[in-house]
């Protein structure tokens, strides 16, 4: 079956639910965990649907640090059985499932004279002990090398923007950085519906039971009803609220969108211990568009949660000061050229939010409905699978293993470098609607890379359904506010062009 989406397979997917079609599975969700839940269960011959109230990825998968780490930080709390598994998802999506979407990153931890040699010494066998989780994930080295110890001259080499002021050297290591998160998610998704699975967006879950939901379709605002054998709830910090049972503490995690020129960074990403807070750092993220992601916080959230969390002037203020104590040019709130938050849907065992367990769990309802919650990005499809077992129905064995997602190259992938590290083996058919149509080729504003072709595909085969679908989660536009003023108009006249050759009003 195909794994393009659009609005076409969705009108008529939500057709045939809503004429009484019982499905295996309905999957209420459609962020990283929920896209998961659908392309283990569809892919073990389970009929499957999946609905999301908004768009997917539109939640905290598509606000994370976009690493899918080997866990070293839950080594520096002694949580060896939570780190193994995060190294072993990690190789899993670097080596099998979506090496296009992931690249070896470098990291550096500087080392200044005022760092003990103690804390040194500490922070480097942290760094080993990893690397022997990564061995025992049988990930090769030529895939992520071994850490190392650097001197001052190379950690200036990889960092030119490092404070050279008492710098004595550094620890570099390597993680795995995600090219877009939110590319993950739809990847997901249309692997799920080339399963046969039914992924339908702008749906939401009015009310859920163990024998299906009401579903509300925000495009039209048609109510239907959704039968189904089994209902798996995966909707993240917003779990509690269709099942009264779910007790959450949600924790925010910030970060500040810079410009990799103003903070000196190139290839290398800076770890930066926060002071007093063992374990716990600030990151610096070079992204492949020139930019730098810096986070991350962890602060608890109390109130109702927003479809669209807002970073405080708290986080803004924490973060410039921390990354400013290891650059030569300290960084000032006119550096931000953006920022974003995402909400950890932390289970709620009592104590502060930065010490609550990143395991997942898999809860049953007393009327039926399996809630999946708790867990991180790196480790999404092992939630998938722990969910899928829980649902009491004969089928087959997990697959998702050994399953590429849409995209994986099989070979060298011949187009444009950009466009492979987001599409993959896809990347030569959106290059050749450029060819096909050169206003295509265009970019959607002066200074983005984002061309319109990437807009039209978006609309056609990856489920956009209006611009800021394509604005905010099949492209990054919107994260920095200038540009995504400056690409609206011409994104949104694409979508509508999109959806109409595609037959549908």
């Amino acid at each position: 079956m195909s794994t393009s989406l659009n609005a076409e397979r969705r009108a008529v997917e939500l057709d045939a639910l809503a004429g009484g079609e019982v499905v295996d599975v309905l999957v209420i969700g459609g962020g990283v965990t929920g896209a998961g839940v659908a392309l283990d269960a569809a892919s073990r011959g389970l009929s499957t649907a999946l609905v999301e109230a908004h768009d997917l990825a539109f939640g905290t998968s598509r606000w994370s640090s976009k690493l899918v780490h080997g866990g070293l930080r839950y080594l520096a709390k002694g949580d060896v059985g939570l780190a193994h598994e995060s190294a072993v998802e990690r190789g899993i999506l670097m080596r099998t499932t979506a090496p296009h979407l992931i690249r070896p990153l470098p990291q550096l931890v500087p080392l200044y004279r005022n760092m003990s040699a103690g804390s040194a010494a500490i922070t480097h066998a942290g760094l080993h002990a990893g690397d022997v989780l990564r061995r025992l994930a049988r990930t090769p080295s030529a895939l992520l090398p071994r850490p190392r110890r650097v001197s001052r001259p190379e950690a200036l080499a990889l960092v030119p923007g490092l404070r050279g002021g008492g710098l004595r050297g550094g620890l570099l290591s390597f993680d795995g950085q995600l090219i877009d998160d939110a590319r993950l998610v739809v990847a997901l998704a249309r692997t799920a519906a080339g399963f046969g699975a039914k992924i339908i967006t702008q749906a939401r879950a009015v009310t859920v039971s163990g024998a299906g939901a009401e579903i509300r379709d925000t495009v039209t605002g048609r109510t239907l009803e959704v039968r189904a054998r089994s209902v798996i709830n995966a909707t993240g910090v917003w779990a509690g609220g269709l099942v009264e049972s779910v007790r959450l503490r949600p924790s925010r995690g910030s970060h500040l969108v810079l410009d990799a020129g103003t903070a000196g960074l190139t290839g290398t990403a800076l770890t930066v211990p926060v002071p007093g807070k063992f374990g716990r750092f600030a990151l610096l993220l070079p992204q492949r568009d020139g930019r730098v992601y810096l986070g991350l916080t962890d602060e608890p959230v109390d109130g109702p949660i927003p479809d669209v969390p807002t970073v405080p002037q708290s986080d803004v203020d924490f973060l410039l000061g921390i990354a400013s104590t290891v650059l030569d040019r300290r960084l000032t709130e006119a550096d931000v050229l953006g920022s974003y938050a995402g909400l950890r849907p932390l289970l709620d065992a009592g104590g502060r939010s930065a010490d609550l367990s990143r395991h997942h769990a898999v809860l049953t309802a007393p009327d039926g409905v399996i809630t999946v919650v708790g867990g991180k990005l790196t480790t999404y499809r092992k939630m998938a699978q722990d969910a899928v077992d829980a649902v009491p129905l004969p089928m087959g064995p997990c697959r998702t293993k050994e399953i590429p997602l849409t995209g994986t190259p099989e070979s060298t992938v011949d187009a444009p470098a950009r466009l492979v590290a987001r599409y993959g083996s896809e990347a030569p058919t959106v290059a050749a609607l450029g060819e096909l149509d050169p206003d295509l080729a265009q970019p959607v504003a002066p200074g983005l890379d984002v061309t319109a072709a990437e807009v039209v595909w978006a609309v056609r085969h990856e489920g956009a359904l209006d611009a800021d679908d394509v604005l905010h989660r099949r492209t990054r536009i919107g994260l920095v506010s200038t540009e995504l003023e400056a690409a609206r108009p011409r994104v949104h006249d694409l979508v509508g062009l999109a959806i109409a050759g595609l037959g549908v009003r």
